[in-house]
């Protein structure tokens, strides 16, 4: 990849197009789903923005221009490094690093989802179904079976959800905020839940483009360590006061 490309015609507060999503209250998680998305109970989230799109390598050329770190894996391999493609390979500490580094350039309060905000995002104002389009299977879809055949593709190019975000539950997992725990529903709070205080692994959600099916249900959950690097990880900034 040649980052100069991309440098020349970005500025850091021109990679975040914030999208609002209203505060209210919506039912979190699935009673057909696996055991940790149980019991489906009742959540308040206050409003928040979220990213259209997931961060590409654009954006994490900038970050990593600025910031002298060391670029993720897959960061030359061809199946992954279109700049319009997410960025992939990056670890959950340095998602939170771009975060911050992104909070300094642009002055906002930028962060990674909860992994509440995150599936009231997706659900797009829809309840109850399975999948923001509502709940017919991804094979269904119109190109399912043409897509990412040796990677993600680069973002925005698919229709968004009801609120206007795009590759919500495809393309790559999003790391989230939260520690895991495939028990914490059963103990979440009602109001802008962030899951446990400690953990060894951390949430993230979405679908990806390595698996058999490569579109997630909205509450479907899924969980690594935070210094895992894998080739379908990336992550979506927020922007909100839910994370103190």
């Amino acid at each position: 990849m040649d980052p100069a490309s991309a440098l020349t015609r970005s500025r850091p507060e021109e990679l975040t197009a914030l999208i609002p999503i209203p505060a209210g209250w919506f039912l979190m998680g699935c009673d057909s789903g696996q055991d940790n998305e149980k019991p489906v109970h009742r959540v308040w989230i206050d409003e928040f923005q979220l990213a259209a799109c997931q961060v590409t390598n654009t954006g994490y050329s900038l970050f990593l221009r600025d910031t002298r770190d060391l670029p993720p894996p897959f960061w030359n391999d061809p199946n992954f490094n279109h700049l319009e493609q997410p960025v992939v390979g990056v670890s959950w500490h340095e998602a939170v690093r771009y975060c911050e580094w992104l909070s300094a350039r642009t002055n906002r309060h930028l962060r990674l989802p909860t992994e509440a905000e995150w599936e009231r995002a997706a659900r797009g104002g829809r309840e109850g179904t399975l999948f923001p389009w509502g709940n017919n299977p991804p094979q269904s879809l119109d190109g399912y079976h043409d897509r990412w055949k040796t990677g993600p593709e680069p973002v925005g190019r698919a229709e968004p959800s009801g609120y206007g975000l795009y590759n919500m539950c495809d393309n790559v997992h999003e790391w989230c905020a939260d520690w895991y725990a495939p028990g914490y529903y059963a103990i979440s709070p009602e109001r802008n839940p962030r899951g446990p205080e400690t953990g060894d692994r951390r949430a993230s959600r979405g679908g990806s483009w390595r698996h058999h099916i490569k579109m997630s249900r909205c509450a479907a959950r899924s969980s690594i360590p935070p210094a895992f690097q894998y080739a379908d990880y990336g992550f979506r900034v927020a922007c909100g006061a839910a994370v103190v």
